[in-house]
């Protein structure tokens, strides 16, 4: 016999589809936030592809952006490019505390990690400065990590990495060296809890690569063996 609490839960989500229904974010569908024809459409980010970076790029090779800054994370991996569906699903989660489309949403990531020779340890999202939590009420990235842990059993580490530089959103900066300037510096890892481990950052959107960047310094500088990157999205 279920307890308690969860029939109630189960109760409670019942009419809040009922006031509330689900809308797929693509085409407006009733049923759920990503119908369907519009998950089996939606574009995806296939190699070849730079293998630091994760931007297309014909030869497979390192991108001219790597081979003159190659930085401290191992590489960074995307789903999807930064539009259509994507884009609205983001713009949802983001901004319109849509928080319930993390789920479909982490299912892209396991899915990922699944037919993928990605080896890691452990998840850490990707921080907000605390003033930004505040404003929105949630980290977008934190809600990913913790469905895409339990989707596939790997452990959230979200007390280690700590942003405490509060500055511009990435999206109000102008330049790709705006971005890496605003974020420099902006993180620290604060105990020795990925000391040896395999770290995947989990964010939303990758824009230049910048904040990611800045994370995997402060993790290999807090022992961490191996940081890699993955993204819902990238502007390509």
């Amino acid at each position: 016999m279920k307890p308690l609490f969860l029939l109630l839960s189960r109760g409670v989500e019942v009419v809040l589809d009922l006031l509330f229904p689900k809308r797929c974010v693509g085409c407006g569908q009733i049923g759920s936030f990503i119908c369907s024809n519009c998950w089996r459409t939606l574009p995806r980010l296939v190699p070849p592809v730079c293998p630091k970076c994760g931007k297309p790029q014909p030869s497979g090779l390192l991108c001219a952006s790597c081979w003159r800054k190659p930085g401290k994370i191992d590489g960074i991996r995307s789903i999807s490019p930064f539009e259509g569906i994507m884009q609205e699903a983001i713009h949802g989660l983001k901004y319109n505390n849509l928080k319930a489309i993390s789920v479909p949403l982490a299912q892209l990531l396991a899915i990922y990690l699944e037919t993928t020779l990605l080896l890691v340890d452990v998840v850490v999202p990707v921080p907000l400065h605390p003033k930004r939590v505040w404003e929105r009420g949630y980290n977008q990235s934190g809600l990913l990590a913790r469905e895409l842990c339990r989707l596939t059993g790997l452990p959230l580490i979200g007390d280690c990495l700590y942003r405490f530089k509060y500055s511009l959103p990435q999206t109000k900066t102008m330049t790709a060296e705006e971005r890496w300037r605003n974020v420099t510096g902006a993180f620290s890892c604060c105990n020795s809890k990925l000391k040896g481990k395999r770290v995947l950052l989990i964010d939303d959107v990758c824009t230049s690569g910048a904040t990611l960047e800045a994370c995997a310094a402060a993790l290999k500088d807090g022992g961490a063996a191996m940081v890699w990157g993955l993204t819902l999205a990238r502007e390509i």
